[in-house]
């Protein structure tokens, strides 16, 4: 009989979550830098340290954002397995060096390993570009990685549309099968902002939302308590998640984990 896992979710900070799924350990988004920039300290230290991630299978990008793509990161982490990143993304990191970047285009999967994990990739509602003249590097995925028992939804960035559901529903909904972890990013924004920042990102009620609209078993939120950035604080997307939560029908099924902790979520039917 196959063994079935639990998944392990390790948030170390921002969008830099160790997976471990199926047996299978996976690395999104590495940064471990200490700020962004010149303006944009980082106000936590990573959870986890780089040199005690232990073995890992893969590392997935989502776009090129100085808060997801951290080139100093990438090169203190190794490079005989593979580097999941959009295929715009991709050709840039090769010609950089990164000779296992593996580009993954929108309706694309891959298998990860020997232990049965497959991965998908979506488009993101994202402008991801590095910087103000690259729009055409503004490429952003979304990814799901699943096994037979276990599966768990990655948005990176992205913004609540009528289809940011729609790769779960593709690969998971036609199998019969529930998506076990949905992790989401959470911002805030002024009031004055609030309106072009929702068109590439989720608010906090736009992240339970979506939550709702994935029937996951389990929602962790991410995208907090990390950088300062220049119109908000590290802490009040969280704040403000925390204040929603105190209505929401379901918030026993939403995991606020602090950087450094793990969120373990077992099979389905596990008591």
């Amino acid at each position: 009989m196959a063994h079935i896992w639990a998944v392990q979710i390790t948030f170390i900070g921002h969008a830099t979550l160790l997976l471990e799924i199926g047996g299978t350990r996976i690395l999104t988004d590495p940064n471990f830098e200490s700020r962004l920039g010149f303006l944009l300290p980082r106000v936590t230290a990573p959870g986890l340290a780089i040199d005690k991630l232990g073995r890992l299978d893969a590392l997935l990008l989502t776009h090129a954002h100085a808060d997801h793509l951290s080139f100093k990161s990438l090169d203190l982490l190794p490079r005989e397995i593979p580097l999941f990143a959009p295929p715009v993304i991709a050709e840039w990191l090769a010609r950089k060096g990164y000779r296992h970047v593996v580009p993954l285009a929108p309706g694309e999967q891959v298998a990860i390993g020997d232990r049965g994990l497959r991965l998908h990739a979506a488009s993101a509602t994202h402008r991801g570009h590095r910087y103000g003249f690259d729009r055409w590097r503004s490429a952003a995925n979304m990814y799901l990685m699943e096994t037979d028992d276990e599966s768990v939804f990655f948005a990176g960035d992205t913004a609540m549309t009528d289809s940011t559901h729609a790769l779960v529903e593709r690969v998971l909904w036609s199998a019969q099968r529930q998506l076990d972890v949905a992790l989401l990013p959470i911002g805030w924004a002024p009031r004055w902002k609030e309106e072009s920042f929702r068109k590439g990102h989720l608010t906090c009620d736009d992240a339970l939302a979506l939550f709702g609209r994935l029937h996951a078993r389990a929602m962790m939120p991410y995208h907090w308590g990390t950088f300062r950035h220049v119109t908000a604080s590290a802490y009040d997307a969280i704040d403000r998640l925390r204040a929603s939560l105190r209505e929401f029908p379901e918030r026993e099924r939403v995991h606020v984990i602090e950087p450094g902790e793990s969120l373990t979520v077992p099979p389905a039917g596990t008591p």
